[in-house]
Parts: structure tokens; sequence; C-alpha cells
């Protein structure tokens, strides 16, 4: 994963990030994850933040080189105006902004494969912490810092996945953990390049509902997650590798518009 250095020739990164957290008290230290992890590979790089959930805003498309649907804590099937709202934006920007790159994280992950047909469904088993994610051979292609392992490590923290992946998109690892449309224009995650350990602690306190433990209590329990949330992870190159493709040119005559026009 080659790395990012912007020039004299191209303008600083214009990301737009949407928070979808709902009434939460950390959407603050999301907003430091982000500037600190996308900082420490393109420190030039301009940041706007956007709360759907909560403030009913959303960026102009027109202004950011990448639109990022970040995480949420609620269920991306639900029905709420403001998810519906999310959905209708995100429809809009491919058919009226078809070249403009869109990163899905989590939630965001979700919500995309949602939108253009893919099926989301609880996991079997919840995860938290820094987790291995492998690589299909389409994955080794777009990754290649990551395609002698085989794989990439990032922190996880979800409780429901991508089932079905959606037509007009590839899958870059198994188990849908990641995917790019056809059109080179649509990339997801559901892990979380974005978070480093001491955001990933901030939600520790979900162990109790996910798990059936209280980390407070059961004292191994509680230590087993703290060594998965402090391991090293891939979250930077994942970044560097995100800003390169920022830049690449889309797949021209791929079908993402049609088919989302056809749904």
């Amino acid at each position: 994963m080659s790395s990012v250095t912007p020039g004299s020739e191209l303008h600083p990164f214009r990301i737009a990030i949407l928070l979808n957290s709902y009434r939460s008290r950390l959407i603050p230290a999301l907003r430091a994850s982000y500037e600190r992890t996308i900082g420490t590979v393109a420190p030039d790089a301009q940041l706007a933040f956007y709360e759907p959930a909560n403030k009913g805003e959303f960026p102009d498309p027109a202004y950011f080189d990448l639109i990022v649907l970040g995480g949420s804590n609620v269920d991306p099937r639900k029905s709420h105006q403001w998810i519906l709202d999310v959905h209708e934006f995100l429809r809009r920007l491919v058919i009226q902004f078809p070249d403009k790159k869109i990163l899905g994280i989590c939630w965001g992950h979700q919500t995309i494969s949602r939108v253009f047909g893919g099926k989301v469904v609880d996991a079997p088993t919840p995860e938290m912490g820094v987790a291995t994610v492998n690589l299909t051979e389409a994955g080794r292609q777009f990754f290649p810092e990551a395609a002698v392992l085989g794989s990439f490590k990032l922190q996880q923290h979800h409780r429901r996945e991508v089932a079905v992946a959606p037509p007009a998109f590839v899958r870059l690892a198994q188990g849908n953990q990641c995917l790019l449309s056809e059109s080179n224009t649509i990339l997801t995650f559901q892990g979380h390049p974005e978070k480093d350990a001491e955001t990933a602690r901030l939600r520790i306190h979900d162990s109790m509902r996910w798990f059936g433990f209280d980390a407070a209590l059961d004292e191994k329990a509680w230590a087993k997650l703290q060594e998965l949330m402090d391991m090293e992870h891939d979250g930077p190159a994942i970044w560097r590798r995100v800003l390169d493709w920022v830049r690449e040119p889309p797949v021209l005559a791929a079908g993402i518009v049609d088919k989302l026009s056809k749904m």
C-alpha cells in the first residue's frame, strides 16, 4: 500500500465524514479518532464532520474528494427517518456524482450494502477488538502490501454483518468484510480503520450486552478484551491505500447506477 503525500500538483484531500451515532456522548471522541488516524498519513487533509442522526445535516458532495459513511449505535435495518434520509442521500450521490469516491465503515458498510441490494443479518458472534481480515484474490490485488500475508488486521466492533454482498460489488475479503464496487467508486469495510486502541476502549462496556459478562467483574474476560483492543493493527496502512484509491479513476460503463435505478 503505497504512501500518499499530497503535493503541490494536487490539493489536500477534502473529506466529509458522516458520524451516524444517535445521541452519543462519544461523538467528540469519534471525531478525534478520525483526525488522529487520517492525520497520521495525510496531515494536510481537510476533514468536515456531519451528523445526520442528530442534526439532519449532509455535505455538499461537489466540494469533497471522499464521502465517508461512518459507524453508528443503531441497527442499520431500522426505518428511522434519519436512516431513510441517509439512504436517499446515498442514492442521489451515486446518481448525481457518479465519479465521487465513497467509503463505508461498519454501519456505513452495512448500509451501503442494503441500499444496493445486499443483505445484513445478526452475526453469529459479535466482534470486538483487533481481528484478522482474510483477503480474496481480488483483495490481494487491491491491497498489494497485504498480499504476501493474504490478510490485514483492523479494530472490530460489530454484532451485525453483510451476509449477501450487493450486485455490482467485488468481495475483497472473506465473509464480505471488505467490498469494492465494480465502478471503483465505493469501498467498504466492516472493520474500523479510523479506530485506535484509545477509541476502541470507549465502547468496552458493550461487552455485557454482547458477550454476557461484565468486564468490571470478570477479570479474565476483561484482560482478554483489553489485549485484543491493544493489539497492533493496519489502520494507517489501510488509510494510505484508501487515499491512493481516492485518486484512482472510476471504471467507465460499470452498471451500479443502472442497477440502482431498477431497484
